[in-house]
């Protein structure tokens, strides 16, 4: 009987091409997308001023350096990659600000925002929802052009975060009416209080800027916690959409945003001490830094999405039809930028050739176009 490294062969991507047992293959490059001034879209693309400060619950202009925001698809007209706005570029200082005014919305547990009744805080939090989605096609829009999402992976981004929301607020009602009486063992009496931490530093990724980010710090700000949010530099401008909905139904300084660059304000604001969460989506090295500038650690509370090589396993009775579709469908949606993507396919070597062949038919189906064309799968990355 062959052993297993004998009985597998290997699929990995790699840049532009693939290595396949030790063999390499090149990959064509399709020539930049390009939007046509006559395109619908065209008249429709955002232009986002995101040089503004969103800081102990004001939204006001912002006065140092600010960053172009551009679209991976270029401008027919001009010949480059279209702008579709500007981030602020914080610095330290700025930043530290940020995590200060959390701190006192904070209070060490005494603020307003955690002070609040249960009911309360819901109730700001489906104000927040309310306005969002005033804003939908905006964002939808914005998802779109700056991180070439297609239409129906913008609009779910953005459907499935209210879900999120909503299904949390649930979930919170129906934990208080588990937990919220007194119950008896062994002649003890006693019931279940759940407290808010404090200050939660939540690092929004790229990919799912919207989603993601929510799913971190809303549950966090229901429970009554205060936050800081870091807006990544390609996805950020969704989020300066959201402002006014934060800052006009929430105290101030319950949220507040810091854009610009991780490796200037991260550290700065770790070092204050006023972090008590945080959450991360990324690599070991760069969580392990930030965490490394807090002066006290293992004290904060982590919530850490890292790095991983998702594997695809086809064997020997294996239906190749549909391995071939479901390692195409984990390996390509969203342009395979995903955490959760397929990256390693393993595949028994007695099946490998139907394997292959059933794969590439696979991903020569796919669409290749701009986000909002019809039958589009792979976009601009």
């Amino acid at each position: 009987m062959p052993s297993l490294t004998q009985s597998l062969i290997v699929l990995v991507t790699i840049g532009s091409g693939c290595w396949v047992n030790g063999e390499t293959y090149s990959c064509p490059a399709a020539p930049p997308a390009m939007v046509k001034q006559d395109d619908p879209m065209y008249k429709r693309r955002p232009y986002v001023d995101g040089k503004v400060s969103f800081v102990g619950g004001v939204v006001e202009e912002f006065g140092g350096r600010s960053i172009d925001v551009s679209s991976p698809i270029v401008d027919e007209a001009t010949g480059e990659r279209a702008v579709l706005g500007r981030l602020s570029d914080m610095d330290p200082e700025h930043a530290v600000s940020a995590v200060q005014a959390a701190a006192r919305a904070w209070n060490r547990g005494q603020g307003a925002w955690p002070q609040m009744s249960q009911l309360e805080r819901i109730q700001a939090i489906e104000s927040v929802v309310r306005a969002l989605r005033e804003r939908r096609q905006e964002i939808v829009d914005v998802l779109m052009w700056e991180i070439c999402k297609t239409t129906k992976d913008a609009e779910k981004e953005f459907d499935r975060t209210m879900q999120f929301i909503e299904a949390s607020i649930e979930e919170l009602r129906e934990q208080e009416r588990r937990e919220g009486g007194w119950t008896r063992t062994s002649g003890t009496a006693g019931r279940v209080r759940r407290s808010p931490v404090g200050v939660m530093l939540a690092l929004a990724p790229f990919n799912y800027p919207f989603n993601e980010a929510y799913a971190t710090f809303i549950p966090a700000l229901l429970m009554g916690n205060t936050a800081v949010m870091k807006l990544p530099a390609i996805g950020g401008l969704a989020h300066i959409l959201t402002m006014e909905a934060f800052s006009e139904n929430m105290p101030p300084g319950v949220v507040n945003f810091v854009s610009g660059s991780g490796r200037k304000t991260m550290g700065p604001i770790m070092a204050t001490g006023l972090v008590d969460i945080f959450a991360f989506i990324g690599g070991s090295k760069a969580a392990d830094a930030i965490l490394k500038a807090h002066p006290a650690p293992h004290r904060v509370k982590t919530f850490l999405q890292l790095e991983g090589k998702n594997l695809g396993i086809v064997t020997p009775d294996a239906d190749i039809e549909v391995a071939a579709r479901e390692v195409a469908l984990g390996a390509t949606s969203y342009n395979g930028q995903r955490c959760t993507a397929i990256k390693l396919v393993l595949v028994h070597e007695s099946v490998k050739d139907e394997f292959l062949k059933a794969f590439k038919e696979k991903i020569a189906e796919l669409g290749v176009g701009l986000p909002w064309e019809s039958g589009v799968k792979i976009t601009p990355l």
